[in-house]
């Protein structure tokens, strides 16, 4: 039996070609995370709370969201920057995690906040006037934290930090 190294070299290229594109498509298919964590503040009557957060900037980042995910440690989060200011819907939809959503306006004043909302659910959670952004933490954190509507929120997206 003769041994042709460049015919095996060239299997060998060819296999690891597949194998890379498989690997290519179960990473595309996986669930998007936005990729950026920033520090956010929020100033209320307590003190200053600082939160670390994942910017959904993107539309496959804000259409996925927390979706997906089991669990979301306290004092982390999602912003979502819906710029222009505009009236927002959410929803729970492939959502495990029941959250506290806080709508903040283009000058980083808190607008809205829906508290506990409902996991995996569908029902419409709307900010009920024009919002900046939405900040996504779990559940129980505005009560936690004294977060009430009208606290300022400090990141550079409100033009204040």
């Amino acid at each position: 039996m003769h041994f042709d190294r460049k015919v095996a070299w060239s299997r060998a290229q060819g296999w690891l070609a597949a194998v890379l594109v498989l690997v290519g498509l179960a990473v595309a298919g996986a669930p998007a995370r936005a990729a950026s964590f920033q520090p956010l503040e929020i100033v209320t009557k307590n003190g200053v709370q600082v939160f670390s957060v994942e910017m959904a900037t993107t539309e496959e980042e804000k259409q996925t969201g927390l979706m997906y995910r089991k669990e979301l440690a306290d004092g982390k989060g999602m912003l979502f920057d819906f710029n222009p200011e505009q009236e927002v819907s959410m929803w729970m939809k492939n959502t495990y995690v029941s959250l506290d959503m806080i709508f903040i306006r283009a000058d980083g004043r808190i607008l809205r906040i829906a508290e506990n909302t409902e996991p995996l659910s569908t029902k419409i959670i709307s900010s009920r006037g024009p919002a900046r952004a939405v900040l996504e933490v779990v559940a129980g954190t505005a009560q936690k934290y004294g977060i009430r509507v009208g606290d300022r929120v400090g990141h550079p997206l409100f033009g204040n930090k």
